[in-house]
């Protein structure tokens, strides 16, 4: 079993399984889960939504928006 990583860059942390958003770059928008961390510690690799798991610049990342639920009607 792997030690859960959590990771603080520009003042967000970010722990393994955390749902986040590319904030930056040319993919700006995409949301995912966090995984962990590449070899070098400036890019990460994430779970796209669409299964595929992807690296990007750590510094592209910020926490997705919590999603609220609202009832209609």
């Amino acid at each position: 079993m792997t030690k859960p990583v959590s990771i603080e860059l520009a003042g967000t942390a970010l722990r393994e399984g955390d749902e986040v958003v590319l904030a930056r770059g040319s993919y700006q928008g995409t949301l995912g889960v966090f995984l962990r961390l590449k070899e070098d510690v400036k890019w990460a690799d994430i779970t796209e939504r669409n299964g595929s798991v992807r690296s990007h610049p750590m510094v592209w990342l910020a926490h997705a928006p919590a999603a609220t639920s609202e009832c209609v009607g």
